[in-house]
C-alpha cells in the first residue's frame, strides 16, 4: 500500500467524531441508499478512484482484488479505511489531499466514485473539474449525494434552519446544494441523474440524487483554478 501526504488541518474533535459516527451509522445510511449505489457503482474497472471514502462504506460494492485510489483528507478515517480494505481484499492507495487539488495525473483513471462528498467540499465545481481532468476520455463519474429540497417547502425550511450547526458538526457539509445542477454544468459529455427521497427521521438528509456523468470520448481537460465557491 502506498500513501501520499499533503497538508490538511483536521479539527481535533470533529474529525474523530465523524469517523466514529460513520462507523456506527454506516450500515443504516447504506441501507437508505443501497439500491442506487448498486445501480451506479456497477461494472467497475480493475482500478478506481474514490473521493472521500471515509471508513470504507462503499467497499461492500467492490469485488475482491480491485485497486482503489482513495482520496481521504481526514486522518481520523484512515485506520478504519485500511482495516476495511484489508477485510474486503481491496488494494488501497491512500492520498490525504482535498478533492479540489487531486495529486493524480491527467487522464489517469476510467472511474471515479463519490457518495456524500460533494456536500462537504468547499468548491464542488472545482472538484468536478478535477474529476474531469483525471478521467480518461470515455471515463465515468458515479455519484450518490444528498441535496437541497427544491419543491418541498417545509423540508427546505428545515434545511435552512439547521444549516449552520449541521455544517459545523459534519465538517462543512451543506444540506442545501443543488448538486444535480452542479454536475450537469461541469462539462461532461452526458449526465444521467435520478432525484429521489429517502425516508429517514434525519429530515435534512432526505433529498438525494444519484447518477453517472461520462467524459466525452475526445475530451482532454487540464485543471485551471478559479471556479467560484458555492454555499
Amino acid at each position: 500500500m502506498t500513501t501520499t501526504t499533503a497538508s490538511y488541518e483536521a479539527n481535533p474533535a470533529r474529525g474523530p467524531f465523524n469517523a466514529a459516527f460513520f462507523t456506527v451509522m454506516g450500515s443504516y445510511l447504506d441501507w437508505l441508499m443501497r439500491s442506487r449505489k448498486k445501480r451506479v457503482f456497477a461494472n467497475l474497472p480493475d482500478e478506481i478512484v474514490e473521493l472521500g471514502p471515509g471508513v470504507g462504506a462503499n467497499f461492500r460494492y467492490l469485488r475482491p482484488g480491485i485497486r482503489v485510489i482513495a482520496v481521504e483528507p481526514n486522518p481520523a478515517m484512515h485506520a478504519r479505511l485500511r482495516a476495511r480494505a484489508a477485510s474486503h481484499e481491496i488494494g488501497l492507495e491512500l492520498h490525504d489531499v482535498v478533492g479540489e487539488q487531486l495529486d493524480l495525473p491527467d487522464a489517469s483513471t476510467d472511474m471515479v466514485l463519490s457518495s456524500l462528498v460533494l456536500c462537504t467540499v468547499s468548491d464542488p465545481a472545482q472538484v468536478l473539474a478535477e474529476i474531469r481532468r483525471v478521467l480518461r476520455p470515455g471515463g465515468r463519474y458515479a455519484f450518490v449525494e444528498h441535496v437541497g429540497a427544491k419543491d418541498r417547502l417545509v423540508l427546505r425550511r428545515i434545511q435552512r434552519l439547521v444549516r449552520r450547526p449541521w455544517a459545523w458538526v459534519f465538517e462543512g457539509c451543506s444540506c442545501e446544494r443543488d448538486l444535480a445542477e452542479v454536475v450537469a454544468s461541469a462539462g461532461f459529455a452526458s449526465v444521467e441523474v435520478e432525484e429521489y427521497r429517502v425516508h429517514s427521521p434525519v429530515l435534512p438528509f432526505n433529498t438525494h440524487v444519484a447518477g453517472i456523468a461520462t467524459k466525452g470520448a475526445e475530451q482532454t481537460v487540464s485543471w485551471r483554478p478559479g471556479a467560484g465557491q458555492m454555499g
